[in-house]
């Protein structure tokens, strides 16, 4: 055995499979210096202010029976929020916030630790460091202390400020356990997915579709059952973070549901590792054909190619979501009742031209805003070819820059349309359906979903701004994504000023249907987003790749 193929295994971290994690770790911990604080403050101090507001908006105990009493008794509303435990101010809160709390503490374990795992091998960065004292399983086991520092910040942040508010102590330490715990499962999951597929995109594609099917099966449950006791509900982690019924008698045995299931998700997943290369994967991508069609003769069919699954995915979660929020539209009179300050919250976000129409205002702008997600990662596909090194190759043949970045902005721009289309035709539908008038709503409603595609795209010039001017910033395009959404979804509740309501583009459109529609505002934010897509992409033209 020469001298080289001996030093081999030292330098692979030989019989410690852990060698490097400590190292690995900090590295991790500062490229998300910003990342997982931003989460975690978010998220956290959002659940926290939750109590307040119910505080604000129903003060009376009778004021929240009735609130609890109308939601139990809607199917449709216990799909979208689960049913209510308890009508305590804390009760409140654990409804409003276990279940969508519990969503986006997965969403953001699934991003930290396919970052640091399937991410970092796909661009390479791993086989550099594994040159150096770097154990097999020490990659995994750093990216998995990552999420769990962030889902434990998460969780101390949620107890403590909901304690610190007043709420019971016991109730604010069930509901913080509960979404963090939610969160290192699908870290354990994401970490399975890693192994499982050969790139990052189809890692989080794949723990994303998992966290989809859990809310599914708890909507599905909930729906069923108003005390969450059926089965879809129990084959759900989101349903079982609110079966942890925090402020509502909890029950703590609950909480071991996660600690069994993690282990076993992160057991397989180290098991999966031992098993194959660096850079290979258990489910390889399946080889084309020997012909490329003619589709991919230009950079838009490779961009369609690229995203077209995306798009696909996107559209059929908005008509789902579509139709859910035109089946409840009708009974928002009902969920609202005589709450004058509920009521004044939707006609904050809808207008003041009838509850059904504010809500279904309120409904379209909220599609809107999700639609701005779907936007930027549009936009950010570019950055992601361009650090992955798949753009120089198209960029080496008769294809101008200009050209390749407009092949992913049209699919952008007109995705955002598409998926705006079909949100908009599923909520006419739903609610159509309700009040058997479909033909008759199908019109404003569909307009006032289209009316919100002009914001979206100033968002999208804004994100192709960030792209062509700081490539290195590209990630605080998501920073901005979430300050709009938290202006647009917050602010009315909190009374933000309005000079802070006036920062997202939403708040300048017209609350549709409903009021008189000017072309002003649609001409402005048009012609924002044509500046900023234009200043963009001069600015790509000019800097180096990559």
């Amino acid at each position: 055995m020469t001298a080289v193929a001996a030093a081999a295994p030292l330098r692979r971290g030989g019989s410690r499979p852990l060698a490097g994690t400590g190292t690995l770790l900090r590295l991790a911990l500062r490229r998300d210096r910003l990342l997982i604080p931003a989460w975690v403050l978010t998220l956290g101090l959002a659940v926290a202010s939750t109590g307040s507001a119910f505080e604000t908006l129903y003060a009376t105990a009778a004021e929240r029976a009735g609130l609890a009493a109308s939601m139990n008794a809607n199917s449709s509303l216990r799909a979208l929020y689960g049913p209510v435990f308890s009508d305590s101010v804390g009760g409140l809160v654990a409804w409003r916030m276990a279940g969508l709390g519990a969503v986006l503490a997965a969403v953001m374990s699934l991003l930290i630790v396919v970052r640091h795992t399937r991410e970092e091998e796909e661009t390479g960065r791993q086989e550099l460091l594994s040159a150096a004292v770097v154990g097999r399983r020490a990659p995994l086991t750093a990216a998995l202390l990552a999420a769990l520092i962030a889902d434990a910040g998460l969780a101390v942040l949620i107890a403590a400020g909901l304690a610190g508010s007043g709420r019971p102590a016991a109730g604010s330490l069930a509901l913080g356990l509960a979404v963090g715990a939610t969160g290192l499962l699908f870290a354990g999951l994401a970490a399975i997915a890693a192994q499982l597929t050969e790139s990052a995109r189809m890692a989080k594609g794949l723990t994303g579709a998992v966290l989809g099917l859990a809310f599914a099966l708890r909507a599905a449950g909930d729906a069923a059952d108003a005390t969450a006791t059926s089965l879809p509900t129990w084959l759900s982690p989101v349903g079982w973070a609110q079966n942890l019924r925090p402020y509502a008698g909890e029950r703590w045995w609950v909480l071991l549901l996660f600690p069994a299931s993690t282990a076993l998700a992160v057991s397989a997943a180290y098991a999966l590792t031992a098993r194959r290369d660096l850079g290979m994967s258990f489910l390889p991508a399946r080889p084309g054909p020997a012909r490329a069609p003619a589709s991919l003769s230009g950079p838009f069919g490779l961009a369609w190619r690229l995203q077209r699954a995306t798009l696909f995915s996107w559209t059929a979660g908005f008509v789902f979501a579509g139709g859910i929020f035109g089946g409840i539209a009708k009974g928002a009179a009902d969920m609202v009742g005589g709450n004058e300050r509920t009521r004044a919250i939707f006609e904050r976000m809808g207008g003041q031209q009838g509850l059904t129409d504010a809500f279904l205002a309120t409904m379209t702008g909220l599609l809107g805003m999700v639609a701005a997600i779907y936007a930027a990662g549009s936009v950010l596909r570019l950055r992601g070819e361009e650090t992955g090194n798949r753009a120089e190759p198209v960029l080496a043949g008769a294809v101008g820059r200009l050209r390749w970045a407009g092949s992913h902005l049209a699919i952008a721009y007109l995705g955002t349309a598409v998926v705006m289309t079909a949100g908009g035709l599923a909520l006419a539908v739903g609610y159509g359906s309700t009040v058997h008038d479909i033909t008759g709503q199908l019109g404003p409603v569909l307009g006032a979903a289209l009316a919100q595609v002009p914001a979206v795209w100033t968002l999208t010039g804004l994100a192709v701004l960030v792209f062509g001017l700081l490539p290195r910033a590209a990630g605080a395009v998501w920073a901005l994504i979430g300050g709009v959404l938290a202006i647009g979804w917050i602010g009315p509740a909190l009374k933000f000023p309005q000079w802070a309501m006036d920062l997202s583009p939403f708040s300048h459109l017209p609350k549709l249907p409903g009021p008189t529609v000017t072309a002003a505002p649609f001409g402005w934010l048009l012609a924002l987003s044509a500046l900023f897509a234009a200043a963009g992409l001069t600015a790509f033209r000019r800097r180096d790749i990559g």
